[in-house]
């Protein structure tokens, strides 16, 4: 069963290739083996938050493109990127501000937020 849906997936992505419908994408990003070796075991086995893993993967990417500038982005922003939930994008901006993996601002009450993100691994 998993083996015929793997292959409808491969067939509707050779399907949008073929229509043009895939995004061309032309830039590499580089990620810090420090996220994807410690950090992505610590989110998703020890915290159990493989949102949160995903939500600082997407402002990394989005900070990397900016040249590390804060991200400005809502959380409707983000769930759409992402594929997750406003309300799994909440919880995740929380805790990746709980352990001090971002930091959030809004000028005002209304302002979209902007979003730091922080590399504590690369100061030591």
């Amino acid at each position: 069963h998993s083996r015929k849906k793997l292959l409808s997936v491969y067939r509707y992505s050779a399907y949008c290739a073929a229509r043009g419908a895939m995004p061309q994408f032309r830039e590499t990003v580089s990620v810090d083996d420090y996220v994807l070796d410690v950090l992505m075991r610590d989110l998703i086995g020890h915290d159990q938050k493989p949102a949160a893993y995903l939500v600082y993967l997407y402002l990394y990417g989005q900070a990397v493109r900016k040249k590390w500038k804060p991200v400005v982005a809502s959380v409707r922003t983000i769930a759409d990127a992402t594929g997750l939930s406003k309300s799994a994008i909440q919880i995740a901006l929380a805790t990746l501000g709980g352990r001090e993996l971002i930091v959030t601002t809004r000028a005002h009450a209304t302002a979209t937020s902007r979003h730091r993100v922080l590399r504590h691994w690369r100061t030591r």
